[in-house]
């Protein structure tokens, strides 16, 4: 096996990150997530302006695993969702079992 190109080195850093964020994204740790953001950003501007052979490879399966963890965002997105929409119906229908409170009047006659 030989040993991979350094000019691809900023490339498999890219790689590594995104399996990083998948591997978060999947146990939804949202937290560990938003502190990626700053190092994607050195990550970006670490590479240079035109890419070196078999870059593409590296960067398309960095995509493809970058998709596969906005995948699990948006799962996880719709199940918070859901979650709060049953408990709003939830809350609405013991509201219906309440006491009724008593109509205060509108208009104070003892001023």
């Amino acid at each position: 096996m030989t040993a991979p190109a350094p000019q691809l080195a900023p490339y498999e850093a890219i790689v590594a990150h995104a399996e990083l964020e998948l591997e978060l994204a999947g146990r939804g740790d949202l937290d560990g997530l938003a502190g990626l953001g700053p190092r994607w950003d050195e990550l970006e501007a670490g590479l240079p302006a035109t890419a070196p052979p078999g870059a593409l490879a590296l960067l398309e399966r960095a995509r493809l695993i970058a998709e596969r963890a906005r995948i699990d965002l948006l799962r996880m997105r719709e199940a918070v969702l859901a979650d709060h929409a049953g408990t709003l119906h939830a809350r609405r229908a013991a509201d219906g079992y309440g006491r009724e409170r008593p109509r205060t009047p509108y208009l104070d006659r003892s001023a």
